[in-house]
């Protein structure tokens, strides 16, 4: 038996004898898992911790404390209820807001 080897039979037997390239399955996703890791730690972590803060801040507010509104009005807290407080914004002027629109606390007891 004559085997005679020509430049086409050698690209077969190489392409044949070539590993197939086979990352797997984690590689592909690495690059996503990556951009996922960073949208956390730069966006909803820090999100997460101002929030606690601005929770904090809210339930550590008591009457006679001056504050602003996250519509920009000033007022007095005159009385705090369980889902709001009561501010007095002007003589005789007093307006209910939900506790989550206080947007800072300026000081205790200062005039409006």
């Amino acid at each position: 038996m004559n085997l005679t080897l020509t430049p086409f039979t050698n690209l077969v037997v190489l392409a044949q004898a070539a590993p197939s390239p086979g990352g797997g399955g984690l590689v592909q996703f690495l690059p996503i898992v990556f951009m996922f890791a960073a949208m956390y730690f730069f966006i909803i972590a820090p999100q997460r911790k101002k929030q606690k803060e601005h929770d904090k801040m809210v339930s550590e507010l008591k009457s006679g404390e001056e504050v602003v509104t996250n519509g920009g009005i000033y007022g007095t807290i005159t009385n705090v209820k369980d889902d709001r407080f009561v501010l007095k914004i002007a003589d005789n002027t007093k307006i209910e807001v939900t506790k989550t629109c206080i947007a800072m606390v300026l000081g205790k007891g200062a005039k409006t």
